[in-house]
């Protein structure tokens, strides 16, 4: 018996040896055990929607709110916005119909500090959702990924004992979101999509408020089986996250907090199929919906059909990168003809945006064009961001509101159209923007603005904006009226502004709290290339925290 477990030992560590080996060393160790760790994903089934009331009567005037997110969506993907990868005719749809924003800005550069921040109207760096929710295993994948970039990602040992689980990193259960305060003023509501603001039941959707969620908890999602014939992958050998995402990812959602099950077709066209049928159950009641797409983060999976319609395209990620935009315009389009079909155009305020700029990871030059910098930085590429509304008899259609606004002005945006008074016991960052679209309000809801991401921080007042970044320790300063593509770094000019914009992040760093846990990494992020085009010396770069 020994002698039996003796050899079958001797055989596993051959077999984690060459594995070791044959696919990236402690990279590829890691990356092994996360394709054992893969949750189980049961067959496709129903989901029953609630069935609303018959008829309107008694439904009173509040409008319906419906908050679409992108995940990654670059500035220049949109056509509106000189984007010419692929038409957008439906994104465009909602600037046409209703307000532009052209100076509409993440709340983070990252993906789940942004969506604090829009769920709460308020600074995630308020209550300690300062870095994005990350498992260790990606962030050693991308602490120790030998690449060949002479700046190299910082990986933090020392702070894993402070990190808590994965699945805990949750929004607070203190806070309220969009979906609470409209819940409790009445109001149906209902999440579709990422949610990526924590995975225990303490911090799933149904206890933040909405009514049903389906959707998946982590930060991205496999958007077919891949093995999928209808399925075209796209590959990013040359990105840490993109490896650890193709092992680690299911193609799988929860409804309600239950088990994963499959969902039917390409995950875009599914999270409409079901939005569509929800608007259908929910057009007699007043209803917050928030449908979080996935699209077009990575990994990047396209349907053949969507893949085959931009056939003109010759790399093959950037085809399936603008298959992916096709689906996700067309979809947007469905929703909008969903509230047509049942009615409820007119009473509906819709929000489209993107949790952040496009990716450098992706491998495409030009996705945030003409902004420089990637998600991940706070250079205008990661921040500024497609941003509309729309709402017919109540909005101007075709209208432009130039001053910067944030994602965390759509709570109090919400509420106002709702009726809905916001918290009075707490800092409410986000400002009612519907008095100023109408002209009821002259003036900026902003006089300045803020990011933080651990050491890196920033601040935005008027035109002016500031960098301080710490690898290596920089102040960087641009007048984004002068020079909006921050191409000319004049801080060593204007010693005086800079003395002031200091002495403003240090009185909003005063009013934040303790990160809520650790940054694990600070990685290397270049501003004017993506990630698979080789790295100069000199080339301009930030560290990202998270």
């Amino acid at each position: 018996m020994m002698k039996r477990l003796l050899i079958a030992l001797f055989v596993l560590a051959a077999v984690l040896a060459g594995a070791f080996f044959a696919i990236g060393g402690r990279e590829g160790v890691i990356l092994l055990a996360v394709r054992f760790m893969s949750p189980a994903v049961a067959a496709n089934r129903e989901v029953a929607w609630d069935e609303g009331p018959a008829t309107p009567e008694g439904r009173g005037d509040r409008p319906n709110v419906i908050v679409i997110l992108a995940d990654d969506l670059g500035f220049n993907d949109v056509g509106f916005y000189g984007g010419g990868r692929v038409p957008t005719p439906n994104i465009d749809r909602l600037a046409r119909e209703g307000v532009n924003f052209p100076a509409g800005y993440a709340g983070n550069a990252t993906c789940a500090p942004s969506r604090a921040a829009l769920m709460t109207g308020r600074y995630p760096t308020r209550f300690g959702f300062e870095f994005t929710p990350a498992p260790i295993g990606l962030a050693r994948v991308i602490g120790h990924f030998d690449s060949t970039a002479p700046v190299k990602p910082v990986y933090h040992e020392e702070r894993e004992a402070e990190t808590p689980p994965f699945e805990t990193m949750g929004l607070p259960v203190t806070e309220i979101t969009i979906a609470r305060l409209l819940r409790d003023a009445g109001y149906h509501t209902l999440h579709l999509g990422k949610w990526h603001l924590g995975e225990t039941r303490e911090f799933q959707p149904n206890a933040h408020g909405f009514d049903e969620s389906l959707g998946f908890y982590s930060g991205a999602s496999l958007f077919m089986d891949p093995k999928d014939p209808e399925a075209v992958n796209a590959y990013q050998d040359f990105d840490p996250i993109d490896r650890f995402l193709w092992a680690a990812l299911p193609y799988g959602v929860r409804w309600n907090g239950g088990d994963m099950f499959r969902p039917k077709g390409h995950m875009t066209d599914y999270l409409t199929d079901e939005a569509v049928t929800a608007i259908g159950r929910n057009r007699n009641r007043p209803f917050f919906m928030y449908l979080a797409y996935n699209a077009p983060h990575t990994p990047l999976q396209a349907t053949k059909a969507d893949y085959d319609a931009v056939a003109g395209i010759a790399d093959h990620t950037e085809r399936t990168y603008a298959a992916m935009l096709l689906s996700l315009d067309r979809n947007v389009g469905r929703v909008l003809a969903a509230l047509k079909q049942a009615g409820i155009d007119d009473r509906t305020l819709v929000v489209f945006t993107s949790d952040n700029g496009g990716a450098h990871y992706v491998g495409i030059d030009g996705l945030n064009k003409p902004y420089r910098g990637w998600k991940a930085s706070f250079f205008e590429g990661g921040i500024r961001v497609p941003f509309f509304m729309r709402w017919p008899g109540h909005l101007p259609a075709g209208s432009t509101y130039g001053a910067p606004i944030s994602h965390f002005d759509i709570f109090a945006t919400a509420a106002g159209a709702a009726g809905v008074p916001v918290p009075a016991d707490r800092p409410i960052d986000g400002v009612d923007l519907l008095p100023f679209l109408t002209g009821a309000r002259g003036g900026r809801p902003h006089e300045r603005l803020f990011w933080r991401s651990g050491p890196y921080e920033v601040v935005q007042a008027g035109d002016w904006k500031l960098q301080l970044t710490n690898l290596p320790p920089r102040d960087w300063l641009f007048d984004l009226k002068a020079d909006p593509a921050e191409r000319h770094d004049v801080a060593a000019a204007n010693p005086e502004k800079v003395a002031e914009l200091k002495a403003m992040l240090a009185a909003f760093r005063q009013e934040q709290v303790k990160p809520l846990w650790p940054a694990l990494i600070e990685a290397p992020v270049p501003l004017d290339h993506p990630l698979n085009r080789p790295w100069a010396p000199d080339d301009a770069h930030i560290y990202w925290s998270n």
